[in-house]
């Protein structure tokens, strides 16, 4: 595997640090921004929708430029988006920061998975994809927990600082070790277009949105609900946040091994899990023993289904890798923005923290559903693709 690749997720896990460890810092960002739990939790949709929007408008606007130059600059803005943040007393600028932040990391994760991709053999995407979001979900277990710990002992501006320094050290792999390149823009923009017309591709990419959302809806308010309904004592929330992340980088690593080969089986299996591990959190949430089980088991099947989502779409986009991977993480975070906010409906309305578990069950059961319409119109494709060829003569038919 390239460098190029390890990069690459060492860059997403700098990001994405900055992407989840909200979930841990809502109770201190709620006290002294002066609003609400679900309130602070926005903060968490505005990142998504940043990331809904920049994804494939990004894609577009910065195909003409060389990749290693695109991938700097998206770095070079998140991080003056968090010195921003950390120097704001204002909910709105902050809520505006995260909005650009999360524009520009959009940016970033699409052409990461291109590059990613361009660099490996097709049998390899998978793996390849999985260790670019591996990036993410090692940031679950170091960036997120150690992002909590640093809002409870030196306040949540400190975690944001964090961030911006380590998003910058990442420019300096980026810098060396990603190769530029300038792509035929024009050309290729014209054929992506065609490509993005393929009904199978939107189906796919509402699996990615009811997938995310199905794993985002708890996780948003997971650290609140550990505290709030759980009771668990706020020294070993981090510690809890840490297993769903483990739990996820087993999810993601063993879902990048079969992606390839059994993408549908992986899809299943994560849609599957995720539906009943939900549906057991909102039974469960007020018992400690069996959260502590079913955190890292959220995380695993959360996480199982990333690489074969990633690789279904480069598969139907061949032609499009860049705005198919860009539309395909505005999907994403459809996901992590519906997530929040029915989440945050929810509580709002007085149903307590186990009614999230119940959101992200339903969310799985459609989730399970797209696939399931998905894999009929694969073989759908594949029988008539294979009744449309030349047919012999009825002599030898017979």
């Amino acid at each position: 595997m390239p460098t190029a690749v390890y990069i690459l997720s060492l860059s997403i896990f700098a990001q994405g640090t900055s992407e989840l460890m909200l979930a841990g810092l809502l109770p201190e960002m709620s006290v002294d921004l002066g609003v609400s739990i679900p309130s602070a939790g926005l903060l968490i949709s505005a990142f998504a929708v940043g990331m809904l929007v920049g994804a494939p408008l990004l894609a577009v606007v910065t195909l003409r430029w060389p990749r290693r130059d695109a991938l700097l600059a998206f770095l070079a803005i998140f991080v003056a988006a968090h010195v921003v943040g950390a120097l704001s007393e204002d909910y709105w600028v902050i809520f505006g920061t995260r909005v650009v932040s999360a524009f520009v990391y959009a940016g970033f994760w699409a052409l990461a998975a291109a590059t990613a991709v361009s660099l490996v053999a097709p049998g390899l995407r998978g793996r390849a994809m999985s260790i670019v979001a591996g990036g993410l979900t090692i940031a679950t277990i170091i960036g997120v927990p150690a992002g909590t710990v640093i809002g409870q002992h030196w306040g949540w501006r400190a975690a944001f600082w964090a961030v911006a320094g380590l998003s910058a050290l990442s420019m300096i792999g980026v810098f060396t070790k990603i190769p530029g390149g300038r792509p035929t823009a024009v050309a290729a923009l014209r054929g992506e277009l065609r490509v993005m017309a393929n009904p199978r591709l939107w189906v796919a990419y509402g699996a990615t949105a009811l997938s995310t959302g199905s794993a985002f809806v708890t996780f948003a308010y997971l650290g609140a609900m550990l505290a709030e309904t759980t009771g668990i004592a706020a020294a070993w929330i981090p510690a809890v946040l840490a297993l769903y992340g483990v739990g996820g980088l087993i999810g993601i690593t063993i879902g990048g091994r079969f992606a390839d080969a059994h993408p549908f089986r992986t899809l299943y299996t994560g849609a599957a899990g995720m539906t009943v591990i939900a549906a057991g959190i909102a039974v469960t949430g007020h018992y400690p023993g069996p959260m502590i089980v079913l955190v890292p088991l959220l995380g695993a099947f959360g996480f199982a289904t990333n690489p074969a989502l990633n690789t279904r779409v480069f598969t139907l986009a061949e032609g499009a890798p860049t705005l198919a991977a860009a539309t395909n993480y505005s999907a994403f975070n459809v996901g992590i923005t519906l997530g929040p906010w029915l989440g945050g409906l929810a509580i709002g309305a007085g149903l307590g923290f186990a009614a999230v578990g119940w959101i992200g069950a339903v969310l799985g059961l459609a989730m399970l559903a797209t696939v399931a319409l998905s894999h009929r119109l694969e073989r759908g494709t594949r029988t008539g693709a294979a009744t449309s060829g030349p047919r012999l003569p009825a002599f030898i038919r017979s």
